[in-house]
């Protein structure tokens, strides 16, 4: 494979920051139709990791699609990012993935050798997580992109949601944040290599042991955290839970080396955005400076379930508790 081609000097952003802002995606939804037949057990309204629909009493279905641009210059690094990512929504479901199909758009004047370590960097990730990857589509396109489509299985009463947390309930995240802020240092400088290793090695690690150790402690709500940062998820599964939350921010697992990197003006444009975005719902304590703020609000590729489960429980799983939830209107966030 040529290495003279950096894969995101191809790109106009770094994974999961590319997605549209949540706000926009609001506006656009909220003009569709809305068809909810029975068998649709999770659909738009939520804005939860994937959809659900009840094939029998004792088995649903969990779909889920997801894609985006390059954040490593390594095509197959690239890939199991991206795969691994693709897979969270199911896991964030408390399903099993079975199956997926690969997402291709890719610029045909590149070595097709790039794209073929794109895929097997895929394929890599679904045959770790018993995955099979039966198909795809791909696309002639200025700007590589990659991901999967992906069905897995579940049984409807062990279904999780982003909307059932209850007052009380600790928020538990499985993975540090802040990579976002390393995959805009390796787009636009040359970050420390343990710090870019560190970031790799929590992107390409699969929420499925995470979910095993979730699963018997009946969690009462489940997301994982990707473009919306940890306080637009955290506003997401209090909204749908009819809560407010609270973060402690320094409680909140971060990548090492961050810090730096935000102060050296590596911040994503979606990471700005998602703390724009977040004035209406979110309040910062005094204390928290610029950074902190970011940090909080970074656009997360790959990151970790958050779950909201009684705090007695929590203990048992071992993961960072990084808030709570509480009375107060849906959706309002405090960062302290």
């Amino acid at each position: 494979m040529p290495a003279a081609v950096r894969l995101t000097e191809l790109s106009h952003g770094a994974g999961c920051a590319c997605k549209l802002p949540a706000g926009m995606l609001a506006s656009v939804l909220a003009d569709l139709p809305v068809d909810r037949p029975a068998e649709l057990l999770v659909g738009n309204d939520t804005l939860d990791d994937a959809a659900v629909w009840r094939v029998s009493d004792d088995l649903a279905l969990v779909h889920t699609v997801d894609f985006f641009t390059p954040l490593v210059d390594d095509a197959r690094t690239f890939g199991r990012i991206a795969a691994t990512n693709a897979l969270s929504d199911v896991y964030a479901m408390g399903g099993r993935p079975v199956f997926a199909l690969n997402v291709v758009a890719f610029p045909k004047q590149l070595p097709v050798e790039i794209l073929a370590e794109v895929l097997r960097g895929g394929a890599d990730v679904a045959a770790a997580a018993g995955v099979t990857v039966a198909g795809g589509h791909s696309i002639d396109d200025a700007e590589p992109k990659y991901g999967m489509a992906v069905v897995g299985f579940v049984h409807p009463d062990e279904l999780w949601t982003n909307s059932g947390g209850l007052v009380g309930d600790v928020l538990c995240l499985g993975k540090p944040i802040g990579t976002g802020i390393v995959a805009t240092a390796v787009k636009r400088g040359d970050p420390p290599g343990d710090v870019v290793d560190a970031a790799v090695r929590s992107m390409t690690t699969l929420n499925a042991a995470a979910a095993d150790a979730l699963r018997p402690l009946r969690p009462h709500a489940v997301t994982d955290v990707t473009g919306f940062g940890l306080v637009g998820h955290v506003r997401e599964l209090a909204a749908a839970s009819g809560l407010a939350a609270r973060i402690t921010l320094g409680d909140v697992p971060e990548l090492p080396g961050v810090r730096r990197l935000i102060g050296e003006g590596f911040v994503p444009g979606g990471t700005r955005t998602n703390l724009e975005l977040a004035a209406p719902y979110a309040r910062f304590a005094d204390r928290l400076d610029e950074s902190d703020r970011l940090l909080a609000c970074d656009a997360q590729t790959s990151g970790g379930l958050l779950a909201a489960l009684p705090r007695e429980r929590a203990a048992e799983l071992g993961w960072s508790v990084v808030g709570r939830l509480e009375d107060g209107p849906a959706g309002a966030v405090l960062v302290d």
